[in-house]
């Protein structure tokens, strides 16, 4: 594998990683760079339940095959990188301390891999690859400023010779664990990240950006705010992070970050789950990082109810992937889906994992909205859930919780066990609260459907997909509207 010279710095990514005719897409780069798929709030999916977002090694890091049957392809690359990124800037931030620089090192070094990648084949150790080229870019960029020549030499001073071509964590010889991590730093950059020195608006946008993989685009859409402003918050809080000691926290510190580390977790899962925009309806980059991400944490935490109970969230409603959409991408809601496609592996653990949940102490918004997927993934069959129970859940969970997704899932299950006028009633009331949301509307259209009002529901379903950014999703909105045209 040759290693990008200066001349490879401009260079744009060729060819496809996700999708064909698109440009390619790296993971965490700059708006221009990447444009599909929006990060949205987390809120129920059109069928109202969607959660309230080994690589080889080497001692030589840049050997690599050539033959065309180990080659990734495309995707392959992508979900590489995507995995890799995170990992790669808590090395940088780790051995430097800068995060900002270290950021945009990263960023060029994923620009170089997926522009060389996919002609000269994946290195054996992608991840030692990447820490390499953004070491030396990094490196590159502190020898050119004047400004920074002592923070140069310090770093110098303190980094092994051979530090660049330090193993994965966790496969280091014996003896050399100062070079080889026992643990991923993307868990230690996520903790870092939710900062108690940040509010947590800032802990979520700085994790999202540098945890998540997410432009400061598809941020502020999330946020509701400019990108500009997004922009500001994200570059304030790193200001706000420079110089803190890359580490584990104390427990007393860690238990002060939890939640907002927890809620990064959530965001980005709900993201991976429905796109918010784009042509897919599923991003498995994002769902299976967040559920990898969120085991880690609970393999800290193994006692802590709140992350056992996301975990089961999390595991229990990606078991219906598998079903969630037909042949051709389209969207199969929650009461339509083929049950005998569900994992019922990830369901059995999913399930344990729930119920465990509710042993570990009082009854949080986690565990309780994973007590309601499990009771849905339990279901034979659609006719077969216990929506008393469910209605009985949601009913705790919006004493707890102020979010309108939850109303609304309570609003779904007044519906299914006192009828379609009685659910009405309840989305009528929160009109307000949801700011007019486009699930607000998919629901109403769904119950005036129910209740035998048509003519109400089209417009309702017309109104729901103007207002959402992903295609799926406008396509199957668009579609019943159709099937009620006079």
């Amino acid at each position: 594998m040759r290693e990008p010279g200066a001349g490879d710095r401009d260079r744009r990514p060729r060819g496809t990683l996700s999708a064909a005719g698109r440009g390619a897409r790296v993971p965490g780069a700059h708006p221009h760079r990447r444009r599909r798929d929006r990060l949205a709030r987390p809120g129920a999916d059109l069928d109202q339940e969607r959660p309230l977002r080994a690589d080889r090694t080497s001692d030589d890091a840049d050997r690599t095959t050539h033959d065309d049957t180990d080659r990734a392809n495309d995707n392959d690359i992508e979900d590489l990188l995507r995995r890799h990124a995170p990992q790669v800037l808590g090395a940088l931030v780790r051995r430097y301390g800068h995060f900002d620089p270290a950021e945009d090192a990263v960023q060029e070094a994923l620009i170089a891999a997926a522009a060389q990648w996919p002609e000269d084949g994946v290195p054996e150790n992608p991840r030692g690859w990447l820490i390499r080229v953004a070491s030396r870019r990094l490196t590159d960029r502190l020898r050119s400023d004047e400004a920074r020549r002592r923070r140069e030499e310090t770093v110098a001073a303190l980094t092994p010779a051979d530090a660049f071509v330090a193993p994965p964590p966790g496969e280091g010889p014996t003896g050399q664990g100062g070079r080889a991590p026992s643990e991923d730093d993307t868990l230690t950059l996520l903790f870092l990240c939710c900062h108690p020195a940040l509010t947590p608006a800032a802990q979520i946008a700085l994790t999202l950006r540098a945890v998540g993989g997410l432009t400061t685009a598809e941020i502020a859409r999330a946020h509701l705010v400019e990108e500009a402003t997004m922009a500001q918050r994200i570059s304030r809080a790193k200001r706000a992070v420079r110089g803190a000691e890359f580490r584990r926290p104390e427990p007393e510190d860690r238990d002060r970050r939890l939640a907002a580390v927890l809620q990064v977790l959530y965001l980005i899962f709900n993201e991976g789950y429905t796109a918010t925009a784009g042509p897919d309806l599923h991003r498995t980059d994002l769902a299976r990082e967040a559920i990898r991400l969120t085991r880690s944490v609970r393999r800290l935490l193994p006692r802590e109810g709140r992350v056992t109970g996301l975990l089961a969230l999390m595991v229990l409603t990606e078991a219906r992937t598998p079903a969630r959409t037909g042949p051709d991408g389209e969207l199969i809601p929650l009461d339509e889906q083929d049950r005998a496609l569900w994992d019922r592996t990830a369901i059995a653990e999913g399930t344990a994992l729930a119920e465990e949940a509710l042993t570990q102490g009082p009854a949080g918004d986690y565990q309780l909205q994973a007590a309601i997927a499990a009771l849905h993934d339990e279901a034979g069959r659609a006719e077969d859930t216990d929506w008393p129970q469910i209605l009985a859940l949601y009913e705790l969970l919006v004493h707890r919780t102020p979010d309108p997704a939850a109303a609304l899932g309570r609003a779904v299950a007044v519906a299914m066990v006192h009828g379609p006028r009685a659910g009405l009633v309840e989305v009528d009331a929160l009109a307000g609260a949801s700011g007019g949301h486009y699930r607000l509307d998919a629901v109403r259209a769904h119950l005036l459907e129910r209740a035998g009002d048509h003519d109400a529901a089209r417009t309702a379903y017309l109104a729901a997909a103007d207002s959402t950014l992903s295609e799926p999703e406008a396509r199957y909105l668009r579609a019943r509207a159709d099937r009620l045209a006079p």
